[in-house]
């Protein structure tokens, strides 16, 4: 079993006010924000559509937090150097988004960012098989993406877990994120199992307090010597 110690805790903007997201970013950062999450969905690969290079871009300067790119879309070679330009320090794609996943990783690699394969909840992890030590993050989607304010799948804990157990088997420092209904209720069972990157949305942007969600949701993961039971 394994306990997080520090918690990254990654707002994600889908779940922003964009009519003012500039400030929206300094505030969680302000707040205590570790990184900032941006969910790119190109409504081809997941049925909605958010927004593109130009919004990473305009957003860059309110902050230098790490910008953790999700890309939640199609053929993502494509357009690794273009979230590239526009600011992303780490940029994560699918590995059921493309054909070549091996391929996809240098090109990340190539462009300099840090490199991370998101697996949809279904994807078994046998599909990291040959490209985990090529990685600085997996990204366990904890929901099924497209939409922000689902309810945290539960049946991803024991993945979690045996994803962990590969990270370590190997002797590798690979971030193990999980987004999707993360809140202060589902955190501690992700953490324990062996999450240390936690995106959440409206469990930040939803409320009024973003320093008390935030704090909230970092005291769920660094859970007490009482808690600490397998899932």
């Amino acid at each position: 079993m394994f306990i997080v110690s520090h918690p990254i805790i990654a707002p994600s903007i889908l779940a922003a006010d964009f009519g003012h997201l500039y400030r929206q970013v300094q505030d969680v950062v302000d707040a205590g924000a570790d990184w900032i999450h941006l969910d790119v969905m190109d409504a081809h690969f997941v049925p909605n559509l958010t927004f593109g290079p130009p919004i990473i871009k305009a957003i860059r300067g309110a902050t230098d937090r790490l910008f953790d790119t999700h890309l939640m879309i199609e053929n993502p070679d494509r357009w690794v150097d273009a979230y590239r330009q526009a600011g992303s320090d780490s940029i994560t794609i699918h590995a059921e988004a493309t054909r070549h996943l091996h391929r996809s990783v240098q090109v990340i690699r190539d462009s300099g960012a840090r490199v991370g394969v998101s697996l949809n909840p279904h994807t078994p992890l046998n599909v990291l098989e040959y490209v985990l030590d090529e990685l600085d993050l997996v990204l366990l989607m904890t929901v099924n993406p497209g939409f922000g304010g689902q309810s945290f799948i539960k049946s991803v804990v024991p993945k979690i877990t045996a994803l962990k157990s590969m990270i370590d088997a190997r002797g590798l420092s690979v971030d193990i994120q999980v987004d999707g209904g993360i809140k202060p209720t589902t955190i501690g069972a992700a953490a324990r199992a062996g999450a240390n990157v936690f995106v959440a949305g409206s469990a930040i942007f939803g409320t009024s307090n973003y320093a008390k969600a935030i704090t909230e949701l970092r005291a769920g993961a660094q859970l007490d010597a009482s808690a600490r039971t397998t899932v």
